[in-house]
């Protein structure tokens, strides 16, 4: 036997917006391994009530990940679970990782990884359609990167005219990180261009902000918010008494 081993996007957060493939799998799981709260949404989700919960820090990625590889070797069927989608900043390049380092045996095991709604289309999807031409994704840890490296992407993405959707914004490790970012994109792009700050979509306590870049201030913003940040071609609609919806144009003029 090769073993088998789910990698499982559970979503943004809300019930309607997993997939009935990661709820199947979820059906499945001998054992859940994945950050604390993931690893309750899961629960929640629908898992095997006879699951076992293997819950550990959000910085133990690679030993979540060997540790499920073994599991799997064993016969069981280990479901590592993240938020959003597993292969956006999330735990299905941690497996890979594990298996490229790893004992060759680890190469047999069939690997399946589901895919979820990832944080930037659930708060896209919420404000308009502001992905309608070119956009990035970036994240603003540098827990595994240098600030010179995130700073160049910042400057580079907004030169080229992208829509950049922040992930991992600000931290109380990192309370400076985000206006950082803020001041290298005041040197590329006007201070009009819209900024949204979209918190816990899909979950209690959702919350939407907009802004213009040259009032966007970090504080705005913690581990659970995606933040972006429009481009030339993104257009504001307003709406009397209700939230202004905002779109980017699919050419360029």
């Amino acid at each position: 036997m090769t073993g088998l081993l789910y990698v499982v996007g559970l979503g943004p957060g809300s019930g309607e917006q997993i997939t009935q493939e990661a709820c199947l799998a979820l059906t499945q799981a001998t054992d859940l391994l994945g950050y604390g709260p993931y690893v309750a949404r899961a629960v929640a989700l629908g898992a095997a009530k006879t699951a076992i919960a293997h819950e550990t820090d959000n910085r133990e990625e690679l030993d979540r990940a060997r540790h499920a590889l073994t599991l799997a070797q064993q016969g069981r069927v280990p479901v590592v679970v993240s938020g959003g989608d597993a292969g956006v900043f999330g735990m299905a390049s941690a497996v890979f990782e594990a298996v490229s380092e790893g004992p060759s045996s680890w190469r047999e095991i069939d690997i399946r990884v589901l895919p979820g709604v990832t944080a930037v289309l659930a708060a896209a999807s919420r404000i308009g359609a502001p992905l309608g031409g070119d956009f990035c994704v970036i994240s603003l840890s540098d827990n595994l990167k240098p600030w010179d490296v995130l700073a160049k992407r910042l400057r580079l993405a907004a030169e080229a005219g992208f829509v950049i959707a922040l992930y991992n914004p600000r931290s109380l490790a990192r309370p400076d990180q985000l206006d950082r970012g803020f001041a290298v994109l005041r040197d590329v792009l006007s201070g009009e261009t819209v900024v949204i700050f979209a918190r816990a979509i899909g979950r209690p306590g959702e919350r939407i902000e907009s802004t213009v870049l040259a009032q966007a201030e970090g504080a705005s913003a913690d581990m659970s918010t995606l933040v972006l940040i429009g481009c030339a071609q993104t257009r504001q609609i307003e709406r009397p008494g209700r939230p202004p919806w905002f779109y980017t144009l699919r050419r360029i003029p």
